[in-house]
């Protein structure tokens, strides 16, 4: 079902590639988020209202928060941190061999990092703060937005060109996925899910490519409701804010291949390139996991 009156605000009026990987950081009380094609990290600072580049680098795919407050940088193969006072640094290079560069990444609650690789054959590959890398799964289209149920037993997973949202079962204990089953799939006239949340409820939100939207399902895979955007290129979603109250929503103005629309997409529709905030009555988010990743 959709919701209306919901208030919808351009908080950040760019012109974003690709902009993506929404993240709050509590201690900056800043939202960070990426633009992955231009290699710009960007700042939402919401305590005044504006917003700031924090790195311009490379081809950046994802990042995580690190124990230490810094963020961890997955890029085209490589792998950087960007420390709170602004130092950049490469710390890894090599790691996605076979593919062009990381996609989406999320930290769990041991401190490893599950990175889609995408380029190629795609994967889902397991990064442990030992070092070891295991790929959990391969043959995949656009590896995508992740999250974990609140108990921590599954974990979400999206393939976007098949249009799929999985569950695995997750163990916390070796960071092993199992049992794959198909958790949602969207509608070909819908558009493509990109990246997801988890809310406090255990709801799980996913940002509609294409479909100017982000949808959100119960956890037994009913849809629960629809929220709509002014743009059509709805990339990722997240809760930020000192409560998590507030949603946050990044958008692409890249011009997609004609081969990925959903039929009767209007190509003259705006397509985004900003970052929104939504207020949705009574709905929280979950911290995000720091991951603890270190490189010799």
């Amino acid at each position: 079902m959709s919701v209306p009156a919901i208030a919808v605000d351009l908080v950040a009026p760019l012109d974003c590639e690709v902009g993506e990987n929404p993240l709050w950081h509590p201690e900056a009380a800043t939202l960070f988020f990426l633009d992955i094609t231009k290699g710009t990290v960007h700042a939402y600072h919401p305590a005044t209202k504006k917003g700031s580049v924090a790195a311009q680098t490379r081809i950046t795919g994802g990042f995580t928060l690190q124990r230490d407050g810094s963020l961890l940088l997955f890029q085209d193969g490589r792998i950087a941190t960007l420390t709170q006072d602004g130092v950049l640094r490469e710390v890894a290079t090599g790691r996605c061999p076979g593919n062009d560069r990381f996609n989406d990444v999320i930290a769990d609650p041991e401190g490893r990092v599950f990175a889609g690789a995408m380029g190629g054959n795609g994967k889902l590959l397991r990064f442990d703060p030992d070092g070891g890398v295991t790929v959990m799964a391969d043959g995949l289209g656009i590896p995508n937005g992740m999250g974990f149920t609140p108990a921590l037993d599954g974990m979400y997973f999206t393939d976007s060109l098949p249009r799929k949202i999985y569950y695995f079962d997750y163990d916390r204990k070796t960071g092993n996925l199992s049992n794959q089953r198909i958790f949602a799939e969207i509608p070909r006239e819908e558009g493509l899910p990109d990246g997801m949340t988890i809310d406090r409820d255990g709801y799980v939100w996913t940002a509609i490519w294409f479909g100017g939207r982000v949808k959100r399902y119960a956890p037994d895979g009913r849809l629960d409701r629809d929220v709509f955007l002014p743009i059509k290129q709805t990339s990722a979603v997240t809760f930020g804010g000192p409560d998590l109250a507030d949603m946050y929503v990044t958008s692409a103005a890249i011009v997609s291949g004609p081969e990925l629309r959903p039929p009767g997409f209007d190509g003259d529709a705006p397509r985004g390139g900003g970052l929104y905030r939504l207020r949705l009555p009574g709905i929280r988010g979950s911290a995000s996991f720091r991951s603890n990743l270190s490189f010799s």
